[in-house]
């Protein structure tokens, strides 16, 4: 209903593909437009831009996991020096920022994980404005995307990446909208 709306024609005339590593894009219509979409627990988000590439991802914290272990396994060394140096109370939340802003990533990139987590470095330090910091092997990539964190949801963490500087977010509850 959304992408149909954007477009101006019905929704059910959409037809979805998906990239390689699965992205989904619509099939058979020549448009700038872009879109990513990320589920967990009750909130879905969906993110559209035009001639950009965009990633979301949203979680749901859950305390019942290893995260040092997750960390060790999947973050960049700098990102797991940095994690396991904060205190204990800290870490889910960072945890949680932390893999959201690498998911929107890779997301927005379109490779799936063919993109190794630990080959790119994001801000997650509680207080810290989310950022691409790091990009490995092209450096450059870095200044090359915009992360935001979302706050969409007590007990969720999330986070989106566009391609490029010059944009502004604008963001809607389509629930809250739809019950007007």
């Amino acid at each position: 209903m959304l992408l149909g709306g954007y477009l101006g024609v019905p929704p059910g005339t959409l037809s979805f593909g998906y990239g390689r590593f699965g992205k989904p894009h619509l099939n058979g219509l020549e448009t700038p437009l872009q879109f990513n979409a990320s589920h967990s627990g009750h909130i879905l988000l969906i993110a559209i831009t035009l001639d950009r590439a965009i990633g979301i991802d949203v979680e749901r914290i859950r305390t019942n996991l290893s995260v040092l272990e997750i960390a060790a396994r999947f973050f960049s060394p700098r990102e797991r020096d940095a994690f396991a140096a904060l205190p204990a109370t800290l870490r889910t939340d960072a945890f949680f920022d932390c893999w959201t802003r690498k998911e929107a990533y890779i997301k927005a990139r379109g490779e799936g994980l063919s993109l190794p987590l630990s080959g790119f470095d994001v801000s997650f330090l509680p207080g810290e404005p989310a950022k691409l910091l790091a990009t490995r092997p092209d450096a450059a990539e870095a200044s090359c995307w915009r992360l935001r964190e979302l706050e969409v949801a007590d007990g969720y963490k999330a986070a989106l990446a566009v391609e490029g500087a010059q944009w502004t977010l604008k963001c809607w509850d389509w629930a809250a909208s739809a019950s007007l």
